[in-house]
């Protein structure tokens, strides 16, 4: 082949992944939230690097499960709700957002709870800081296009990258002599099984699947209008490996906040990240003086990039299943995240913070309607066309689905 057309070919292929770049990468990101970041600080502190294999295994479900709800929206360029809705009735749709409308308000507290948490460490007071935070969150979900919105996001993402980077630095990498160093922890216990379970719960969460359905049909409706046209096999491509990229590296952040909080004395009782005193205290000894500070930016810029892809997620599912008029979007956003402010300000914060993990588990079972819904809809040859499942990805798909329900099922048996 000529080095001209080579030349070309791959400029356009540069061209082609920059353009479609941003919708699997801050779902991903979006997937290391303040509660994903505190279960895997907890499971540190109380197994070490005992559960770093089941972090690394979770790479496959999160790329199979985000990877078709991304297939969907490449195939029919309609965000997921507007999917069921269009094909299945509103009835269904409905019944597919709806465990999603009822976790997001409590993911919403967390999120505004990590920020509060990593600002109060820096000094500020969470009761002056939320009320600016949200104001901030809701001018970005209601102001700007999506397209504008995932730029700041793109860069905050860079900093939880740095930051938790820097926690483990800070930590340090435990002696393999040590008994918390063992990667491979097998222990039929039932708190074992519980932060598994947790783990597991952290990985895939509702509003990632409607945030990258409806955003990648967002970002190629953006790009048809421009003028530039990228084919549906070459767009599968793209969108393939920037989900895989994303899970690869949610999963080493995940693994590299087990590590960074390894062994830390009372960090494996939840009420510990609720209080900045007692995260100085215990840290400053063990990772130096600036590791309070570290992780409060890590936190800050995982509930931040939380905050954006839930509202945008959780509008997109809620208002395309109900067919609202997107001028109605903002009483979306405030509705479900100011009640999440309010709880922020006036409960314990310790107590919100004890929900975390039994929210993690709550989230497999909320899992359930659309990760069905995305299996009836992939295979759907009406609707997916040459995109439609193979027998070979929906057989995949489907033992995915079962060992993820699986791991809460047993968590809740072994705990009762």
């Amino acid at each position: 082949m000529d080095a001209n057309v080579i030349k070309k070919k791959r400029k356009l292929f540069n061209k082609d992944t920059l353009l479609m770049f941003g919708p699997a990468w801050l779902v991903m990101m979006a997937d290391m939230d303040a509660s994903s970041y505190i279960g895997a600080a907890q499971t540190g502190a109380t197994l070490g690097y005992g559960l770093i294999w089941l972090m690394l295994v979770l790479i496959i479900p999160l790329y199979i499960v985000q990877e078709l709800a991304g297939r969907i929206s490449i195939a029919t360029r309609d965000g997921l709700g507007d999917v069921v809705r269009k094909n299945y009735g509103k009835r269904i749709a409905s019944l597919v957002a709806l465990p999603m409308a009822l976790t997001d308000t409590v993911t919403y507290g967390i999120e505004y709870l990590g920020i509060g948490i990593g600002l109060e460490i820096m000094g500020l007071s969470l009761y002056y800081t939320i009320p600016v935070i949200y104001i901030i969150h809701i001018l970005i979900v209601t102001r700007k296009r999506y397209s504008q919105a995932e730029k700041p996001l793109l860069a905050i993402s860079l900093v939880l990258i740095i930051a938790l980077l820097a926690s483990l630095f800070s930590r340090g990498i435990m002696p393999v002599s040590s008994p918390l160093a063992n990667p491979l922890l097998i222990k039929p216990t039932a708190s074992y099984f519980f932060l598994l379970a947790a783990n597991v719960g952290a990985v895939i969460m509702p509003f990632m699947i409607f945030f990258q359905a409806s955003a990648t049909g967002l970002k190629l409706s953006d790009i048809n209008s421009a003028g530039i046209s990228i084919k549906r096999r070459r767009s599968l491509r793209i969108m393939r490996r920037e989900t895989l990229i994303g899970a690869i590296v949610t999963e080493l952040l995940m693994v590299i906040a087990e590590m960074a909080f390894a062994g830390i004395p009372h960090a494996a009782h939840s009420s510990f990240f609720a209080t900045p005193q007692e995260l100085g205290k215990v840290l400053v000894p063990i990772a130096g003086a600036l590791s309070p500070f570290i992780f409060g930016i890590g936190i800050i810029a995982a509930g931040f990039i939380a905050l954006i892809t839930i509202s945008l997620g959780s509008a997109w599912g809620i208002a395309e299943s109900l067919n609202i008029s997107k001028k109605s979007y903002w009483l979306v956003y405030i509705l479900e995240s100011l009640p999440a402010v309010i709880a922020v300000m006036i409960i314990n914060p310790s107590s919100m913070i004890a929900l975390v993990l039994y929210l993690l588990i709550f989230f497999v079972f909320t899992l359930i309607a659309p990760m069905v819904m995305l299996w009836v809809i992939g295979r759907n040859k009406k609707i997916m066309g040459d995109l439609v499942l193979s027998r070979k990805n929906e057989a995949l798909y489907l033992t995915m689905f079962i060992l993820i329900v699986a791991t809460a099922v047993i968590a809740v048996a072994t705990s009762l």
